[in-house]
């Protein structure tokens, strides 16, 4: 577990490899890619589970050689 002291130091180090301006674009772009993963997350868990009873009911064993 990381405490408040390492916390700071690697934020003095991100600010001083990307410079003051870009921190909160890199961090809001992060934001908005998190958000967009869930939405995708919750998006195939509503997906109707029918394509995938179709799917599972072809054997495998039935492919050419």
């Amino acid at each position: 577990m990381l405490g408040p002291t390492e916390l700071l130091i690697i934020g003095g180090v991100v600010v001083l490899l990307f410079g003051a301006k870009k921190v909160p674009e890199l961090l809001g772009s992060l934001g908005q890619g998190i958000k967009e993963f869930k939405k995708a997350m919750r998006e195939e868990e509503d997906a109707p589970k029918s394509t995938e009873a179709e799917g599972s009911s072809t054997p495998r064993s039935t492919q050419a050689k």
